[in-house]
């Protein structure tokens, strides 16, 4: 009879205890225009539009007069080619740590699902490294403004990204950690 018990209170509280992460929030200021720049990737959430990257992964942010966010993310192949991707970023009003992203054509900047949450859940006073994330938890960016980043600024990005409900097991280090 105990065991039972046990047991149907370990199945009643397994869904609360993921509910019990911090919510993945964004950053609550954003200045654009020191965040505009280039980014390193240094470790990243698998992802299927980033599996053929196996070095070399920047993200190249710029804003144009008319106020459009150009992106523009690289990486290096297994083979030594350098493929990228050319995209757009808008903000979300009332969100200054919030942007989408899209890479689809503009012709299809209509369409909602063409458009991807970019959230900066963890930032630096001085914008040298970054933390990209949003609400579903699929996609996590840990960014430098250096091709590398110190162990000990790594590990408490990592522990902030699981206190927000982040699973690491599966995170890729693309980048040295010093």
């Amino acid at each position: 009879m105990p065991r039972t018990r046990f047991s149907l209170l370990l199945a009643i509280s397994l869904p609360f205890s993921a509910i019990a992460s911090e919510p993945v929030t964004s950053v609550p200021q954003l200045n654009l225009d020191r965040y505009i720049g280039q980014w390193h990737e240094i470790a990243h959430l698998p992802v299927s539009f980033q599996k053929k990257c196996v070095a070399d992964i920047t993200a190249s942010y710029r804003r144009h007069a008319d106020g459009r966010i150009s992106v523009l993310n690289r990486c290096r192949t297994a083979d030594g080619d350098l493929i990228q991707a050319e995209g757009t970023a808008r903000t979300v009003a009332g969100h200054p740590g919030r942007l989408q992203v899209r890479f689809a054509p503009e012709w299809l900047a209509w369409l909602p699902w063409v458009w991807a949450d970019y959230w900066v859940i963890a930032l630096d006073p001085d914008y040298q490294w970054a933390m990209i994330g949003e609400p579903d938890r699929k996609y996590l960016w840990i960014l430098s403004r250096t091709p590398g980043m110190d162990a000990d600024r790594f590990e408490a990005l990592k522990s902030q990204a699981v206190a927000m409900g982040y699973e690491l097991a599966p995170l890729k280090i693309m980048a040295p950690i010093d």
